[in-house]
């Protein structure tokens, strides 16, 4: 009965380290993961000044508007707000100035024409009935352009960082009493 009860238990330690020991390497290859393709993205963002930014106009320019332009198959929110005391566009994210720097908003969905505009006139809606709100814009010299919402802000980083040390933290815990009850049995048996 005791070597039945003794190869049970050193089966399930067996199990138990192989799990923390996999949760650990998860956990690294996470972090690997987030060095490489999100802390670049979050180190890059200059975008990290916040002010306050008033609205000065918003208009939506269809396909039919920019004739002669490069154009987008959708509708396009165009936002001019003042920040910090001079005139600059409003980009929704970085990935919305980069897409297209003639649109402040792009709408989700591109399939369908109607519903985008409709989405582009709710945005447009929310914006003329918030006058003043919080941006965020480069350090002086490109004031220009500013932006409603930072993609990768230090809550973005934190946030990503959260799953991994979480399973980093499990994974040690789980090989610490692991380890911590061998060494217990073994004192134990030695008595």
């Amino acid at each position: 009965m005791v070597k039945k009860l003794v190869m049970a238990q050193k089966r399930g330690e067996t199990r138990a380290l192989c799990l923390g020991v996999a949760m650990v390497v998860c956990a690294v290859i996470t972090y690997y993961v987030l060095a490489t393709t999100l802390l670049p993205l979050y180190q890059k963002s200059v975008w990290t000044q916040e002010s306050k930014c008033h609205l000065i106009e918003t208009n939506i320019r269809d396909q039919e508007e920019l004739k002669g332009k490069k154009v987008p198959q959708y509708p396009c929110l165009w936002v001019n707000v003042s920040a910090a005391g001079s005139w600059a566009v409003l980009y929704h994210t970085e990935d919305t100035r980069d897409q297209n720097q003639q649109c402040s908003y792009i709408p989700g969905s591109l399939d369908n024409y109607q519903t985008a505009r409709a989405d582009v006139e709710k945005v447009r809606a929310n914006f003329q009935e918030q006058q003043v709100f919080y941006c965020f814009s480069a350090p002086p010299g490109n004031e220009t352009s500013v932006l409603f919402r930072r993609l990768y802000g230090p809550q973005t980083l934190l946030f990503s960082l959260f799953w991994p040390t979480f399973l980093l933290t499990g994974g040690l815990l789980i090989i610490a009493m692991v380890k911590s009850n061998q060494y217990l049995s073994i004192l134990a048996a030695q008595k």
